[in-house]
């Protein structure tokens, strides 16, 4: 049987398209995935992203502890409610998930790591957590819903539903946190827009839903959630990243600190390898559409598409592929889409933010 989330009877009760997701009962959409995308980049739309799994970190050596198991470098978390996104790698810095980590309080950390990753993530965690020795307590956080409210007007409609909250959580700059009683307020999000993602109990999830809905927020599926995500420039775990590739050739480098002498998990290898491949954006310009595993050949050797969509808001189709690392932006290439091969042009991504094309330049 499926795992279903607090919002399931919500989702049901507004005839959502239900589908499988990494063993979970979730909306694909609810009736036009077009318009619900258009509704986040152009007002306000919601997804139930209870599936993902919150861990909290607890202890006096938490801090320790995720200097050593993340890439990315947690001393920059100075202030509570500061934020951070991360990979987690293993000894040959093959990307087991992608993470962000909130700073809640000194010895208190969440982390929030993807749905189909959650187990694998935490028997990691914990191993991770034997293998050194610290003082450290791994909480898994299953009571607990999470909502996403993203678009132009998301943060004011959210306002709406909840007036007690705007006063703490008005001045939260980006990716950043509050804590609003025992919800976890964070400006962060996965569509390229402003927003909150919100953390509370369970038993409040369809309240708030509700509220929400009274306050013209659209709810969104996951169809939407993935092509406003690949116009945003953000990977998906298990398409652009996985184990059996690092975050270099993934379009991660940012993400993984090598500017400290700090050792961490999977940094021996990094620092042992020189990437033959990495993540480029294209853009298909011919009718098509661009999907995951068609092969592209270039004049330094071929590749192949990690995501591809049709575009929403630009009305082309746009991939993320990763190619040879000789490749630069501007070229051009050839993708294998129902046996012929269509012309595409390397870009750099994201090719949307906050609704506005970036790539118009790059096509000139």
């Amino acid at each position: 049987m499926l795992n279903r989330t607090p919002l399931f009877e919500a989702h049901r009760k507004s005839n959502a398209k239900l589908v499988d997701f990494s063993g979970w009962e979730m909306p694909l959409h609810y009736g036009s995935q077009i318009e619900e995308h258009h509704s986040v980049r152009r007002d306000a739309g919601m997804f139930d992203v209870s599936h993902m799994l919150a861990i909290d970190i607890l202890g006096a050596h938490a801090r320790r502890f995720l200097l050593q198991l993340l890439a990315n470098n947690v001393e920059r978390l100075a202030q509570p409610g500061k934020a951070l996104y991360s990979c987690m790698l293993n000894e040959q810095a093959g990307i087991i998930d992608d993470l962000i980590v909130y700073f809640l309080a000194d010895g208190v950390y969440r982390l929030v790591v993807n749905a189909g990753t959650a187990e694998k993530d935490l028997n990691w965690i914990c191993s991770q957590c034997e293998r050194t020795g610290l003082d450290v307590n791994v909480v898994s956080r299953r009571d607990l819903a999470m909502i996403a409210v993203q678009g132009p007007n998301a943060r004011e409609k959210f306002w709406q539903a909840n007036p007690k909250t705007r006063d703490v959580s008005q001045s939260v700059p980006g990716f950043c946190a509050v804590v609003s009683e025992n919800w976890l307020i964070a400006r962060t999000g996965y569509t390229g827009e402003d927003g909150f993602e919100v953390t509370l109990p369970g038993s409040e999830a369809v309240a708030l839903w509700e509220r929400l809905l009274a306050a013209g927020v659209a709810p969104a599926g996951l169809g939407a959630r993935d092509t406003l995500r690949l116009e945003a420039g953000m990977n998906l775990y298990g398409q652009d990243m996985d184990e059996r590739v690092t975050p270099m050739e993934s379009g991660l480098q940012w993400t993984v600190d090598l500017g400290t002498s700090r050792e961490f998990v999977g940094r021996t290898a990094i620092n042992a390898s020189q990437p033959t491949n990495k993540l480029v954006g294209l853009v298909l310009r011919e009718r098509g559409v661009l999907r995951a595993h068609q092969k592209v050949q270039t004049r330094h050797g071929g590749g192949e598409i990690t995501s591809g969509t049709f575009s929403p808001t630009l009305g082309l189709s746009i991939a993320f592929a990763r190619l040879p690392v000789a490749i630069q932006v501007g070229e051009e290439v050839s993708v294998e889409v129902r046996g012929r091969g269509l012309t595409a042009r390397t870009v750099k991504y994201p090719f949307v933010r906050h609704g506005k094309s970036l790539i118009d330049d790059q096509l000139a």
